[in-house]
């Protein structure tokens, strides 16, 4: 058995994380001491593992919690994928080395941008997700979607955008007012009609990806103006109680 402090120098998981791993019910350890202190054995250890190859794959904790625990996991298939990745990971460092050793060698006048496409390890990582990522809400989504023509995909996601149009509006109030809050309902209720069952914990999941800066923050922005996604993700945490 090996205390959390232990499990976090052996790993490099912080114990904070491993302890949150264990209040999730994604990672629990094998037993406490009589004081409460957490103990884990190899199966434990087995699993944070596999927690970790996940994590290197860009999986959410949801989505790995959801996939470790089926009957089905393949420990195999998951392990050969992630050498996969590693593999494309390790083409793409002694890349860039190549170019910056000729940089050194040749200056810049040849300029050469190849080294910094990641493409290939984007799109392999896409397969994986699109492999373990056969969510119940991925099902649902993928049954809801099957029958729909462009045009009414388009009408669906323009009304989508809308709701943020909405948000950027009345970004200036309190997000926790009575508005903000009738909105994130809608918000709410549009994804469950339209997409997947959007529980609180997944509303708020999605809070956080909206306000997490890239292209969804960007789009959302755009819709609402500067700072709508942030005063989403905020009215989003006070009606999901965070």
């Amino acid at each position: 058995m090996m205390t959390v402090n232990e499990v976090s120098k052996l790993t490099g998981v912080s114990i904070r994380t491993l302890q949150y791993y264990d209040k999730i019910g994604l990672l629990a350890p094998a037993e406490y001491t009589g004081a409460g202190y957490r103990l884990y054995d190899d199966a434990a250890l087995e699993k944070l593992q596999q927690i970790l190859l996940f994590r290197e794959l860009e999986f959410p904790l949801k989505d790995i919690k959801e996939i470790v625990t089926r009957s089905d996991f393949d420990k195999r298939k998951a392990l050969d994928q992630q050498i996969g990745l590693l593999e494309l990971k390790k083409e793409h460092i002694e890349n860039l080395i190549d170019m910056c050793k000729g940089l050194k060698l040749r200056g810049v006048r040849k300029l050469d941008f190849k080294a910094f496409d990641i493409s290939k390890i984007d799109e392999y990582a896409k397969r994986a997700k699109e492999q373990w990522g056969k969510t119940p809400e991925f099902k649902e989504f993928e049954e809801k979607d099957k029958n729909r023509t462009d045009s009414e995909k388009a009408d669906m996601m323009a009304d989508f955008m809308k709701i943020f149009e909405e948000f950027g509006a009345m970004k200036e109030q309190d997000p926790a007012s009575t508005r903000p809050q009738a909105q994130v309902k809608k918000l709410q209720s549009y994804i469950t009609e339209h997409f997947y069952h959007c529980t609180d914990e997944i509303l708020f999941s999605l809070g956080k990806m909206y306000a997490g800066g890239g292209e969804f923050t960007e789009n959302i922005d755009k819709m609402g103006g500067e700072g709508t996604a942030e005063f989403v993700y905020q009215a989003i945490k006070v009606y999901c109680g965070k």
